[in-house]
């Protein structure tokens, strides 16, 4: 499935393939809330990296977290330098993917009929769980990787 994105300021616009269209999870992290999260929380999904295309990629900055042991994150967090707007993540130990936000989409993403929240020990003192019938919620990072998740609930598309 193909996916077009943009900034909020449309300096930056690009595209990309998923087969995993569904945005299902929600991460708590201090880094995902911080950098992204106005509810708290971040979202993004997984693409194939070899598809993005970019335009407007000059107005493309990154970002290296510093992690708790203060470490420096090999990933980098791809924002538009005018607007801010996150656009996507990509970390070159899991090279062949792209992490694009789910806010930063255009194209109408299918509405996920379940939800994972991870690093829920990590959440804001103020932020209040969403309630449903199929949220599975996590202290730590996600277990199951997000295509084997589109793939066991038969929701993987086709490119």
């Amino acid at each position: 499935m193909r996916l077009q994105g943009s900034c909020h300021c449309q300096a930056v616009t690009f595209s990309v393939e998923t087969l995993a269209p569904y945005p299902y999870a929600r991460c708590y992290c201090s880094i995902c809330r911080k950098t992204a999260g106005s509810g708290g929380f971040g979202i993004f999904m997984i693409a194939q990296a070899d598809t993005l295309e970019i335009d407007g990629e000059d107005n493309i900055a990154k970002y290296h977290a510093k992690l708790e042991d203060g470490g420096i994150s090999l990933a980098e967090r791809c924002f538009c330098m005018i607007c801010g707007s996150q656009l996507w993540l990509f970390d070159p130990r899991w090279p062949t993917h792209l992490h694009p936000h789910a806010s930063a989409f255009d194209t109408s993403l299918p509405k996920p009929p379940a939800h994972m929240d991870y690093f829920v020990a990590s959440a804001a003192p103020w932020v209040e769980f969403h309630d449903g019938a199929d949220i599975e919620r996590i202290d730590g990072p996600y277990t199951v990787g997000m295509e084997d998740w589109h793939r066991d609930r038969g929701l993987l598309a086709d490119t």
